[in-house]
């Protein structure tokens, strides 16, 4: 504003200069150098945006603070890493654990271990993350350690229901700055389930099932058993999970107790391991079951009831057609 001025009292000078005296000599032009005193109250009352910090408790029931939304995240579970993506905070995340393969882009993010609970420290202080995300899978001890080292760590509960993965996903969003993606993509998934309740319901039939988890004793391979993802969605999708008759959350069945149960089918969630129905066939004893005898041995993808993530409604979807082609085409 002060050059505009100036260049424009000069070229007036000039004019007057070329004139003579044919034009009244200008008066001086005042230039403020500073801003009126109003107007120095208006700029400093104008309001500030000011970003709230985010603090959440975590699983832990530690209380954890973000100054804003994480902008570089590490995961340490496959589960976390799905639910990262899904909210749309996928490319924040700067480093994954080993297993961490779905989507596809999560495959080209750097890994920082996690084979046998092995994380490497020093990977994940290289990322420079500010947020670090943590899940069932992981120890206290894990966590501290990452503490220690001046990292940000939230521990995300595991969930034992759908309603619970829910609230995991919204945890997440808040983290990183996606709460809007959140809850349209929690309404969608509600409306998944209630797609597959909605036919289920009036079915009177509950096939029995047996979920095979590892199969490295064929006579005693491990099963799902009560309070897992695997029970609630197989009975969810209208069947009964014969392993919920166990004890424990993954145990052994024998194949005596597999006889006296005579699950109408069997679902292969070892099938990623390279099990398969013709296998299970040949199993000495195997052939006693009625599920064999009547070739109802599916192949199953475990991560879709394993990882406790949005992709659980992927299983619930496949699961209840599995067990209700009829109801489902």
């Amino acid at each position: 504003m002060f050059r505009k001025l100036l260049i424009a009292c000069l070229t007036l000078t000039l004019l007057l200069t070329a004139c003579g005296s044919a034009l009244p000599t200008p008066q001086p032009t005042s230039i403020p150098t500073q801003i009126p005193p109003t107007a120095a109250a208006t700029a400093a009352a104008a309001p500030t945006t000011a970003i709230a910090p985010i603090v959440l408790t975590d699983g832990l029931g530690r209380e954890v603070t973000l100054a804003s939304p994480a902008q570089r995240v590490v995961s340490l579970a496959p589960s976390n890493t799905e639910i990262l993506f899904a909210v749309g905070a996928g490319a924040q995340v700067v480093g994954r654990d080993e297993f961490s393969d779905y989507p596809e882009e999560a495959k080209s993010v750097a890994s920082i271990g996690g084979s046998m609970g092995q994380y490497s420290l020093e990977a994940i202080t290289a990322l420079g993350p500010d947020l670090v995300l943590a899940s069932g899978l992981n120890s206290p001890e894990l966590v501290k350690s990452l503490e220690d080292l001046g990292l940000t760590v939230f521990y995300l509960p595991n969930p034992t229901t759908l309603e619970e993965m829910y609230a995991n996903l919204l945890t997440v969003a808040q983290l990183t700055g996606h709460e809007t993606q959140a809850v349209t993509l929690i309404e969608s998934l509600k409306a998944r389930v209630a797609a597959v309740d909605q036919k289920v319901a009036p079915l009177s039939s509950r096939p029995s099932v047996f979920y095979e988890l590892d199969s490295t004793d064929p006579g005693k391979p491990y099963t799902a058993g009560p309070g897992t993802f695997v029970t609630l969605l197989i009975e969810r999708a209208g069947g009964f999970n014969v392993g919920a008759n166990l004890d424990s959350a993954w145990a052994p069945i024998s194949l005596e107790q597999l006889v006296v149960y005579n699950p109408d089918m069997i679902i292969l969630g070892d099938s990623l391991f390279g099990t398969t129905p013709e296998s299970v066939k040949g199993r000495p004893g195997w052939q006693a079951l009625q599920a064999v005898q009547q070739d109802r041995i599916y192949p199953f993808d475990d991560n879709l009831v394993s990882r406790p993530g949005p992709r659980l409604v992927d299983g619930l979807e496949q699961l209840a057609k599995l067990l209700h082609p009829d109801a489902f085409k």
